[in-house]
């Protein structure tokens, strides 16, 4: 009788903790998995096209990098009950703060017009004119933020984030060759080190770590009104999230890569080249890979426009939380409408080179995400701003080194288009 009493207590224990963490969970998932954004899968499957599975190691490797960077904003979060703008204002003073929210504006349009551009190129598989494109999605958009409430935004959120799952179940479904996957898990550089291969790398670490995150998930957790007490259901959040976005890229670049990675590189620039590839052979598996590219659009659209517009609520004095309504934060809403709309007219120009600056979109986010992560780690080392939450100095030294490989990697890129014939 005294062992199912005890076995009785620790299910109830069990149930209660597991319907805390339901409670809490959703930032860390939803930044982690709106990372896999369509300038993400893009680079993801231009990546196992061109290389196969060689760099697999290498996106697994960026997974706890990932982690380690966004626990630090839930930490920064729960603790100073402020967005990651109005943090860096307060400590740092309004030079460096206008730098840092105009760093993260710019960063974060571009990012944004990436997210259109993979919407609108999915839809066109299907026959959908680019402009209704824009128009739907926005329109759904606004739809989501304007119920004022943080919990139904999050849940309709957390929705879109399951169907990102879908490049799991699509690479499985083409049977790959086990035997060079696990070959992709050795650390190696099988095509040597050029400009190329530099450009890649920087883009990846460009889709698995970008400064909107940081912005994001913090102003996320002040809106979810996160305390010091959830900062363990934070990090577990996190990790979760953290997991499943990597399981998604590598599977992505799994399918590529079996379907159609060739000697010398295949001709593939984007997802949406590689849907209409794939869809000819293989279309329930090419219609899958259609489906996740809008939805990474989606995702990585709606959590960047609402980091920029957090941001500048904080920083202007504007009310600035969804679960604010219309009529109570018309400059946090007015803000967010204009990102969208500004966005969409740029995808809808004329000629506009778009596969070319989805790409480079993630090398100019790794090239600006140093000075984000010194701002992060100064303010996580502030005793009297984070008092026992501060910064370990294990974790000084993980923050540090992801800064250096970061600046290193940006050199050698830099080397190797001043200097292509170093790097043959």
């Amino acid at each position: 009788m005294e062992f199912w009493t005890s076995l009785f207590y620790k299910y109830r224990r069990l149930i209660k903790w597991l319907s805390l963490y339901l409670a809490l969970a959703g930032p860390g998932i939803i930044v982690m998995i709106a990372d896999n954004d369509a300038g993400g899968i893009t680079t993801y499957a231009a990546t196992g096209a061109k290389f196969g599975f060689s760099f697999i190691w290498f996106v697994i490797f960026l997974g706890p990098i990932a982690y380690v960077v966004q626990e630090m904003t839930v930490r920064l979060g729960a603790v100073t009950k402020r967005g990651h703008a109005e943090a860096i204002f307060d400590a740092f003073g309004p030079f460096w703060g206008w730098f840092s929210l105009i760093d993260l504006g710019v960063v974060n349009f571009l990012t944004l017009v990436t997210e259109f551009i993979g919407m609108t190129a999915a839809l066109s598989i299907f026959g959908v004119p680019p402009l209704l494109t824009v128009l739907g999605v926005s329109a759904l958009m606004i739809a989501i933020v304007m119920h004022g409430r943080y919990w139904t935004w999050e849940k309709v959120v957390l929705l879109f984030c399951s169907l990102n799952l879908i490049y799991i179940p699509a690479a499985l479904i083409v049977r790959p060759d086990y035997s060079q996957v696990m070959g992709g898990l050795m650390p190696a550089f099988p095509y040597g080190f050029n400009g190329e291969v530099f450009f890649f790398l920087m883009a990846n670490i460009g889709t698995t770590i970008a400064p909107w995150m940081i912005f994001f998930q913090q102003s996320s957790v002040v809106d979810k009104g996160m305390t010091e007490k959830d900062i363990p259901f934070g990090k577990l959040d996190t990790a979760i999230g953290a997991i499943f976005t990597i399981f998604v890229a590598v599977f992505c670049i799994i399918l590529t890569g079996s379907l159609l990675f060739k000697p010398g590189g295949a001709d593939i620039e984007s997802a949406a080249d590689a849907a209409r590839a794939i869809i000819g052979s293989h279309s329930l598996v090419g219609t899958a890979l259609a489906i996740g590219l809008f939805d990474a659009g989606l995702l990585g659209a709606i959590c960047i426009s609402l980091a920029s517009s957090w941001a500048m609520g904080e920083v202007l004095g504007w009310a600035h939380s969804i679960n604010n309504k219309l009529s109570e934060a018309p400059m946090f809403y007015a803000f967010y409408f204009l990102s969208l709309l500004g966005a969409g007219i740029i995808v809808l120009l004329p000629g506009a080179p778009l596969v070319l600056i989805t790409l480079f979109v993630q090398v100019i986010a790794v090239t600006l995400l140093p000075a984000a992560l010194v701002f992060l780690i100064v303010l996580l080392n502030s005793e009297e701003l984070m008092g026992k939450y501060r910064n370990t100095t294990f974790q000084n030294i993980l923050g540090f080194a992801i800064i250096l490989m970061i600046i290193v990697l940006s050199t050698l890129y830099a080397l190797s288009v001043l200097f292509p014939e170093v790097f043959r």
